[in-house]
């Protein structure tokens, strides 16, 4: 089971935060460091000291890291255009050596796009939007050296980019597409992406958004194209301690009023959290992001690289 570990840096995190962090994420065996791509806290805290962008954030980690796996879960598509977000995803993954994922979703929280003044069209146009930058992404990614890249939609035109610079993976950097949507979510999934990702629900719910994916990739004819199949992967609010006392007080953020769907969270001892990884893998997951809510609790990191990691098969 591949793990790494999911952060919110909207709820208040500066970049040095942040560092701090994704070096016990390298140093504790983990996979990857990924984060939420946000302006804004979506509680009554405002998240002092303010918001970090995601990828300015993920550039320099790029530089101050050595093995983990960065990116966003996710970014949203209301936030830049596809061309200068394929410009930024690039290069980074030239900083980090090959390292970078690009989570990205059609955005749902209207509340920073009013703040920050960033449009919020209807869902419909959003996911219309979400579908062409897949396009356009990927499709500057694949250009080969020296050729250029067009593309006329309903929401972006782009005439003879240079199509530069290329990643350092090929044919790009890994596209997570998640999310409980029934229909356009699983659709793009099997069309544009390399992970799926079911973010903090149950196994029962998350099983049923397995099987709308699979069967989207079997309309698509992925499953008989020879591209690689998707990985799937779960994400976990985790809340654990040495004792139910610890446990609980991790988990009294959770409790917190938000904008935030409901979730299924373990809260509870190292043991939970293996036996809640080990029903994902009975469905499926080849991989598992873990939401840490409190930078400042690198024990809680700790707990679970010396507890929790050591219990589970497979690549990390």
């Amino acid at each position: 089971m591949r793990v790494s570990v999911f952060t919110e840096p909207h709820r208040g995190a500066s970049y040095d935060d942040q560092l701090r962090f994704a070096r016990m994420v390298e140093a504790g065996g983990f996979e990857g460091f990924l984060r939420a791509d946000h302006y804004q806290s979506m509680g009554t805290d405002p998240g002092l000291p303010g918001p970090t962008d995601a990828w300015l954030t993920l550039a320099a980690l790029a530089r101050e890291t050595e093995r983990i796996r960065l990116g966003t879960l996710v970014t949203s598509a209301t936030f830049r255009l596809p061309g200068p977000l394929a410009v930024m995803v690039a290069q980074v993954d030239q900083m980090s050596g090959g390292r970078v994922e690009l989570g990205i979703g059609a955005g749902w929280y209207e509340r920073e796009h009013t703040s920050y003044g960033i449009p919020f069209p209807a869902v419909g146009e959003r996911f219309d939007r979400l579908a062409e930058q897949l396009e356009v992404i990927t499709g500057l990614w694949r250009t080969p050296p020296g050729a250029t890249y067009s593309y006329a939609g309903d929401h972006y035109r782009l005439v003879d980019a240079p199509a530069l610079p290329k990643p350092v993976q090929v044919p790009g950097p890994p596209i997570i597409v998640g999310g409980r949507g029934p229909k356009r979510t699983p659709e793009l999934a099997a069309r544009y992406a390399d992970e799926f990702n079911m973010p903090f629900k149950s196994v029962a719910e998350t099983v049923k958004a397995y099987d709308r994916v699979r069967e989207a990739c079997d309309r698509s004819g992925r499953t008989e194209s020879g591209r690689a199949p998707l990985v799937l992967s779960a994400g976990i609010v985790v809340a654990i301690g040495r004792t139910d006392a610890e446990a609980q007080r991790r988990a009294a953020p959770l409790h917190e009023k938000s904008a935030l769907p409901p979730e299924d969270p373990v809260v509870g001892s190292p043991a939970q959290l293996v036996q809640r990884i080990g029903e994902f893998a009975a469905v499926g997951a080849t991989r598992v992001h873990l939401r840490l809510i409190d930078f400042a609790d690198l024990d809680h990191l700790e707990l679970i690289a010396a507890e929790v990691l050591p219990q589970l098969d497979g690549e990390r």
